[in-house]
């Protein structure tokens, strides 16, 4: 019996990178590989990049330069060391990795995963394979399902993607020239996986895609289902305890998914909902088609429908021709929503979007004084948030040991930690804490006796 090649895979950005990450390892497991957790031991590296953050294609480089050396090693032990660029970056900058770095076997898009082992082949024929056109055939429905050691191995928590690509065209963003047009699964597909994960011990679904809430996929009836229809039909399937969602577009929230976040129990009342900027002059340079007082009006319909909800956000910096009005318009908004979180980043430009080519940039320093601020307020209110839990008795998913011995953690409807002193076999259980104290961003309680809490959300509101 042959030997099992060793994969290793270092995903770089979004939650999509986790899931396709995951799937790579599931379209490799028929051709004999099993992962590794350390690059050195591997037959096969997989670099899974990402064009979002700022010098994405130089930290890709730099990776490849290590993988060089320990390729050069491999080979001088007489061992097949084989190196892929998988992803965004890849996508977009195919011919110049492997101009730049000749050592890289394989280069691959972020719709072509399932070609992955007849990549490797012709890599082993030709010296090399690049792929990175958008097929036309759906890759979801080619790929194999995951194994059930895989998905135990997981956790009790899983993504599942139902949606790729956008068509919203931001002027800062990359992700429609890299993942392509919005495209979404077929509803079957999505309830296959789902009762899949569930049977294996999967409890917490989390639906994903680069527009999650522009879901349009065919349903059983032939008619195109809406993302607020999925989670209904999702809700169904025994052993889902919790659904969520991410990324939305403030463009395509309907009724329909608010009304699910007033109907489904298991619909968690945690929303991440980018907005970018508090500005209308800037949201009309960044191309987003709605206002400042459109998102506000879209979180009061929120809460409208389901008062325990709460939000998390994104917003870019020094977005070019900023001015501190617009930064304060910011401030202001997000002082007025009150976030449980929020992710904030410098503007940088990436190449092909139209933001690259506007000339009034922002200077540095007032990037990095602007972004100080937010990032302050930011901070004060998920302490705010997070501080109010103490008291409380919240549900908490287990989802594994933690460092301490005796000590479980999982996490809260708003995904916040929460350890307490348990045995393990509470993993995979959704139970009652009572929270008593905070450790940074974690939250310290016992089991309770007596159900949750409905948790008032009032920071901003």
């Amino acid at each position: 019996m042959d030997q099992p090649r060793k994969l290793h895979i270092k995903s770089f950005g979004c939650q999509m990178n986790v899931y396709d990450a995951q799937r790579m390892v599931d379209a490799l497991a028929p051709q004999g590989f099993v992962e590794t957790a350390n690059a050195d031991d591997a037959d096969l590296v997989i670099l899974n990049t990402c064009h979002i953050r700022e010098k994405a294609a130089e930290k890709v480089y730099s990776e490849l330069g290590k993988l060089k050396l320990l390729k050069q090693d491999a080979a001088q032990q007489g061992r097949r060391f084989e190196i892929a660029v998988a992803g965004c970056v890849a996508q977009a900058e195919g011919e110049e990795i492997i101009r730049r770095q000749p050592a890289v076997d394989v280069v691959v898009g972020p719709q072509s995963y399932h070609h992955l082992p007849d990549l490797l082949a012709q890599a082993r024929r030709e010296g090399r394979a690049l792929e990175t056109e958008f097929p036309v055939e759906d890759k979801f429905g080619l790929l194999p399902p995951p194994q059930p050691e895989a998905i135990r191995a997981r956790g009790v928590s899983a993504f599942v993607t139902v949606q790729e690509g956008c068509d919203k065209f931001c002027s800062f963003c990359v992700v429609p020239y890299t993942r392509g047009a919005e495209m979404s699964r077929p509803v079957a597909q999505i309830i296959a996986d789902t009762e899949r994960l569930a049977a294996h011990g999967v409890r917490e679904i989390t639906l994903i895609g680069q527009n999650v809430n522009a879901y349009h996929g065919e349903g059983p009836d032939g008619r195109p289902w809406t993302l607020g229809r999925l989670l209904h039909r999702l809700a169904e399937i025994p052993g889902v305890a919790r659904l969520r969602y991410s990324t939305s577009h403030p463009l395509d929230v309907d009724d329909e998914l608010i009304a699910a976040h007033r109907e489904l129990a298991a619909l968690m009342p945690f929303v991440h909902l980018p907005v970018q900027s508090g500005s209308d002059t800037i949201l009309a340079a960044m191309n987003r088609r709605h206002t400042a007082d459109d998102y506000r009006r879209l979180i009061d319909r929120f809460r409208a429908a389901s008062p325990e909800i709460a939000f998390s956000s994104d917003f870019i910096v020094g977005f070019p021709g900023e001015s501190e009005r617009d930064f304060v318009a910011t401030l202001a908004l997000v002082e007025q929503i009150g976030y449980a979180g929020a992710y904030s980043f410098k503007y940088s430009p990436r190449p092909g979007t139209p933001a690259a080519e506007m000339q009034e940039m922002v200077a540095p320093a007032v990037m990095d004084e602007r972004l100080e601020r937010l990032q302050s307020l930011i901070d004060s209110q998920q302490a705010a948030f997070n501080t109010a839990a103490i008291g409380t008795t919240v549900d908490v998913l287990f989802e594994r040991a933690a460092r301490h011995p005796g000590q479980i953690v999982g996490r809260t409807a708003y995904l916040q930690p929460a350890h307490v002193m348990a045995s393990d076999d509470i993993i995979g259980q959704v139970l009652p804490v009572t929270i008593h104290s905070l450790e940074r961003y974690s939250l310290l309680g016992e089991l309770a006796s007596r159900p949750a809490e409905p948790k008032p959300v009032t920071i901003g509101a």
